[in-house]
């Protein structure tokens, strides 16, 4: 994909300058003399990124982000300013007003590149469109790890066991940590006044776990057990935290996706009433062969029937008896007390 950048500077040395860089590094470039100018070339052409100086006549760099900022086609295109002022009130306003960045005159090729490349690379992360579970959260986590826009060096962080059965944390305790699991399995559950559990999420290999109650400042709403030994890496949470409110775009991302997280998991639970017994028991199987065969090659399902029936939101019988119909009719079978998935098709159907 070639991206196209536009170029605002009442300067034809300025703009022609930028231009030959960014052509020669792969960029399609437009070109524009003026704020007033800048304006209809983006409204028409949509570019892909703004460079613009702030000090032009008759239309200054703010006027040109504020006009785009107000239409609803420009207001996402990545804004980068362009000045030779580098006092902190001008940056301040700059940001303020929705810029994503600021290049101070003189500037090298390779500072305009990178500038450009990272500013590019994290409105692609942003724009892209995620689930709204703990496994989208962990894909913008991930992508926006490995870009080197939320910098955690995974492998500098204190790694703890968590033996099958431990607790990694408790419900209604003070997050200290973000965790990443590096291997093994977890589980989610938050029990009620009567001693039931109800399973809220199961974690695998990969996962980041308890970013929720941090960013959202609040205490673990659930508890989170080791289903095997486990491996899992420790980010202190105000370092996290940080890292994510450094960006007011990374931010508000993550408070996106975490409240159709919480909306997500209230439609389960109202699910819970009015689904039929086969349907969810249908779900549960597959979502917990979803998150533990991500490669979709394992077919065997390590999970007690107890967990299952509590992810379920029903009784242990119920669960052995629908486990006992779906074998039956040849969608699992059931060997050593472990679950085999034979028709994942069939089990996907009746899910919905």
């Amino acid at each position: 994909m070639q991206y196209k950048i536009l170029i605002i500077d009442d300067h034809k040395d300025i703009r022609e300058n930028i231009a030959e860089i960014l052509s020669l590094d792969g960029y399609k470039t437009l070109l524009a003399p003026d704020g007033r100018k800048g304006v209809e070339v983006a409204i028409a052409e949509r570019p892909d990124l703004i460079i613009c100086d702030i000090m032009m006549p008759e239309l200054d760099g703010y006027g040109v982000l504020h006009l785009l900022k107000k239409n609803t086609e420009t207001q996402h295109i990545p804004f980068v300013f362009l000045t030779a002022k580098a006092e902190r009130s001008d940056f301040r306003k700059g940001m303020d007003m929705g810029a994503d960045d600021y290049i101070s005159k003189p500037f090298d090729d390779y500072e305009l590149l990178s500038a450009i490349e990272t500013r590019l690379k994290k409105h692609e992360i942003l724009q892209k469109k995620y689930e709204s579970d703990n496994k989208g959260v962990n894909e913008l986590i991930k992508q926006l790890h490995n870009s080197g826009l939320l910098k955690m060096d995974l492998e500098s962080y204190d790694t703890h066991l968590v033996f099958k059965k431990q607790l990694l944390y408790t419900q209604g305790k003070r997050p200290k940590y973000l965790y990443f699991l590096k291997s093994g399995q977890l589980k989610g559950y938050q029990t009620n006044e009567d001693g039931k559990e109800y399973i809220t999420n199961f974690y695998g290999p990969g996962d980041f776990i308890g970013y929720v109650p941090i960013l959202e400042e609040t205490n673990y709403e659930d508890s989170t057990l080791a289903l095997k030994d486990s491996e899992v890496a420790i980010i202190p949470r105000d370092e996290f935290v940080q890292l994510v409110y450094n960006d007011i775009g990374i931010a508000s991302k993550f408070i996106k996706l975490i409240t159709a997280d919480m909306q997500e998991k209230e439609a389960r639970l109202l699910n819970l009433a009015y689904n039929s017994l086969r349907k969810r028991v249908a779900k549960a199987i597959l979502d917990i062969h979803h998150k533990f065969n991500k490669d979709r090659s394992g077919q065997t399902l390590e999970i007690s029937r107890d967990d299952i029936a509590r992810y379920v939101g029903t009784a242990t019988e119920s669960l052995i008896r629908t486990l006992s119909d779906f074998k039956l009719e040849g969608l699992i079978e059931i060997r050593a007390g472990r679950i085999y998935i034979v028709d994942v098709d069939k089990l996907n159907e009746m899910s919905y």
